[in-house]
């Protein structure tokens, strides 16, 4: 067995190890952070596939439920395809670790990890990430790293480094921070409408913290790192640069220069195709390679668009660095959906219906991280292939559509009420009509429209942009101007700098995430960015506004309607009946949906699609669980008759005494003569005594009927079951016999 090497993370209780599984990959580590272990293991292929033009680089993170001790679900018991968390988590990893290999770097390269043990308490999402820089930094791959990732968490007015997840409940901020020794790399959480100069000041902490563990993997890969191996880069050809170069001219510009991006990619194309002759012609058949023609149009392209967005301000489709595409909002567009909105920006535009469900509709959560086991707000995203003029794959959602789905979801959770004020489930689509540029954010304001017209009380409304960058460096890497640009479209997030999507509130940020292709984004330019979303935000909030200023008052009529009753806990049981009969009954009988809150005893929510079924519900559950009250009249049940009356049951298992002088408006002289055993009996509560017995009166309950007043009778006899009492004649016990 090898050697074991470790390094401790100062202050942060994180400890890198290597040396003892995994020998074969190019790196391999293990990073622990209680008892919370994750391996990750990093490999590149030595040789190139045919035809390569592009860099296959594969992020794959997995749990295994041994880690928490626990079987998977399902039939199979075994982990099947990556849920939710893996996907994201995946994402994560990818993003800052694919900017940093060398420009030209084709092999394909796979970073693998695997979560070995899960206390629960301690979040393995940026394990994940620290343990794939390291695995990175001490193989012999490629790559400009190392990189640090932190979580930061906002508690009372502190900044937490790497909270448990205890700790997160009660959090204004989900910062993860990842950075390299000097500046950020990447960025993703949310806040609860956190403050934009506070957002800084979190940046600010977190870069001191990822210093720590960049030094931590820096003495691992002092112990054991390997030295880096020499791969082929495939870049195009000086010479093929230049053909291409001088034989377009300027007529890419006036390709690129359209306001239309299916006419600006058509006239790209066929361009290209024009110079792939021309090429061919030059260099003959056997000579000529399709893919060195796409690499240079791909330089050309990028020093077209870059050169005279810095140079002169001007983008592809004439607006300035800070302009908005053109904005439209509509609201109220599909029947029998309870919500629905239509937003569109320029070329991007989402489709967005909000759906509200009952608790049944939570959903479950079977992974083995700690926090809540159900969530009762989903938002899917769905990105088919017409959306861009394409065909292509259409069915489950890839990972970019989880991620995007996932980015909105967090931006707007911020500002949905609780489930004790709003207790439904809410379920909103976005489905991408039409796209170029930030079509996650087109999904936070159409999906905040779609809540607001769906009749969801949302706090305050939210909207989301895209800044992108472009940056111009010397030969030693410094950074001689740079622009920020504001509602980037995909040409300009394919051939710029940076894409920082943030969505807030007028008041403060509630998502945000931060993807880069250069190697580093400093503080000023950050901020910049940050400002310059802020105040864009702001525009588009007042457009949304112009659309639909405030959530309905009223839900659609197709929606569920919920009504909380309390009942006393006690009785809980008894609204449930053995095995759940009593239940069940209601339910059948009223077409309602009820549940029971466990969390809040006594509470017990009613979900119906009508008025009438509602109010049957209601009744039914308070037959069950209500108390007869004073001047209330009820349809009873005679279940047993006296000399001097009859008892009528007037709630499941609740009772109460008509006296034979309250049978009718005459005189009754038996019992028998008005009602018999399982008759039905309308009744009305005349009172109830101080040991809890109910009088009934059936002549109170006609009076009411027929408009005429009510006077209990002054000749009532007493109880022939009770003892009578005399003063003047006390009660005589018999001596008995000797």
């Amino acid at each position: 067995m090898k050697q074991k090497y470790e390094a401790v993370v100062e202050d942060l209780g994180i400890t890198f190890s290597t040396g003892t599984i995994g020998k074969q990959a190019n790196g391999a580590v293990t990073i622990t952070l209680g008892e919370t272990n994750v391996f990750v293991a990093a490999t590149a292929a030595n040789a190139l596939r045919p035809e390569q033009d592009f860099f296959p680089l594969t992020v794959d993170y997995r749990e295994n439920f041994s880690a928490a001790g626990r079987f998977p679900g399902g039939y199979f018991k075994r982990e099947g395809r990556p849920n939710e968390k893996e996907i994201l988590t995946s994402r994560l990893c990818d993003r800052p670790l694919r900017p940093l290999f060398p420009k030209g770097f084709m092999n394909e390269v796979q970073v693998i990890g695997m979560l070995m043990s899960a206390d629960l308490i301690n979040e393995p999402d940026i394990l994940m990430v620290n343990g794939a820089s390291a695995a990175m930094l001490i193989s012999d791959i490629p790559w400009n790293g190392p990189i640090g990732c932190v979580r930061i968490g906002d508690i009372d007015g502190k900044f937490v480094v790497n909270p448990t997840n205890e700790q997160m409940l009660d959090s204004t901020l989900d910062l993860i921070y990842v950075g390299n020794e000097k500046e950020m790399m990447m960025i993703e959480g949310s806040g609860e409408q956190y403050p934009e100069d506070k957002f800084m000041d979190a940046l600010d902490f977190a870069q001191e913290q990822v210093v720590k563990i960049i030094a931590a993997q820096r003495k691992l890969a002092e112990l054991c790192g390997k030295p880096k191996k020499e791969f082929p880069l495939i870049f195009c050809t000086p010479e093929n640069l230049k053909m291409c170069a001088d034989y377009v001219g300027d007529r890419l510009l006036s390709a690129v220069f359209q306001d239309n991006k299916l006419q600006r990619q058509a006239a790209v194309d066929a361009l290209m195709e024009e110079t792939a002759e021309y090429v061919k012609g030059k260099v003959g058949e056997e000579n000529f390679d399709k893919n060195q023609i796409r690499m240079a149009f791909e330089e050309l392209q990028e020093k077209v668009y870059r050169d005279n967005i810095l140079d002169n301000g001007k983008r592809c489709d004439g607006r300035g660095v800070k302009d908005l595409r053109p904005i439209s909002c509509a609201t109220n567009l599909l029947p029998r959906v309870h919500g629905t909105a239509l937003f569109t920006r320029g070329e991007t535009q989402a489709l967005v219906s909000t759906t509200l469900g009952t608790s049944r509709d939570f959903q479950d959560l079977d992974g083995l991280t700690g926090g809540t086991k159900q969530k009762s707000f989903i938002l899917h995203y769905n990105f088919p292939p017409y959306a861009v003029g394409e065909t292509g794959r259409f069915g489950s959602p890839g990972r970019r559509e989880i991620g995007h789905g996932a980015l909105a979801e967090r931006s707007l959770l911020p500002v949905l009420p609780s489930e004790d004020e709003f207790p439904y489930a809410i379920r909103v689509v976005s489905d991408i009509m039409e796209s170029n540029g930030s079509t996650s954010m087109a999904s936070v304001c159409g999906g905040c429209l779609s809540l607001m017209d769906a009749g969801v009380p949302i706090q305050t409304p939210v909207a989301g942009i895209s800044c992108g960058l472009v940056t111009r460096f010397d030969e030693n890497h410094n950074l001689l101007k740079h622009v920020v640009l504001t509602d980037i479209v995909g040409a300009e997030d394919h051939f710029g700098d940076m894409d920082f999507k943030i969505c807030g509130t007028k008041n403060g940020i509630t998502g945000f995430q931060l993807d880069l292709k250069i190697q580093g984004l400093p503080r000023d330019i950050a901020r910049e960015a940050i400002m310059q979303n802020s105040e864009t935000r702001k525009k588009i909030l007042a457009i949304m506004a112009e659309a639909m200023a405030e959530p309905n008052k009223e839900l659609k009529p197709s929606a569920p309607r919920i009504e909380v009753v309390q009942i006393d806990p006690e009785k809980v049981g008894m609204l449930i009946g053995p095995g759940g009969k009593n239940i069940r009954r209601i339910v059948e009988v009223s077409g309602a949906q009820i549940d029971v809150d466990d969390e809040h005893p006594g509470r017990v929510l009613i979900y119906a699609t009508s008025a009438a079924s509602m109010e049957k519900a209601k009744s039914e559950v308070e037959l069950v669980t209500g108390e007869i009250e004073v001047g209330k009249t009820y349809k009873g049940i005679v279940r047993s008759i006296k000399d001097f009356g009859a008892f009528v049951e007037c709630m499941p298992g609740k009772e109460g005494l008509v006296h034979i002088s309250e049978l009718a408006e005459f005189r009754v002289n038996k019992t028998e003569d008005v009602c018999k055993l399982g008759d039905e009996m309308i009744v009305k509560c005349v009172g109830i005594d101080d040991k809890g017995r109910v009088r009934l009166s059936r002549r109170a309950a006609l009076c009411e009927q027929q408009g005429i007043p009510y006077e209990p009778r002054k000749d009532e006899r007493p109880d022939r079951g009770e003892r009578r009492e005399r003063p003047d004649r006390p009660f005589r016990r018999r001596e008995p016999r000797d």
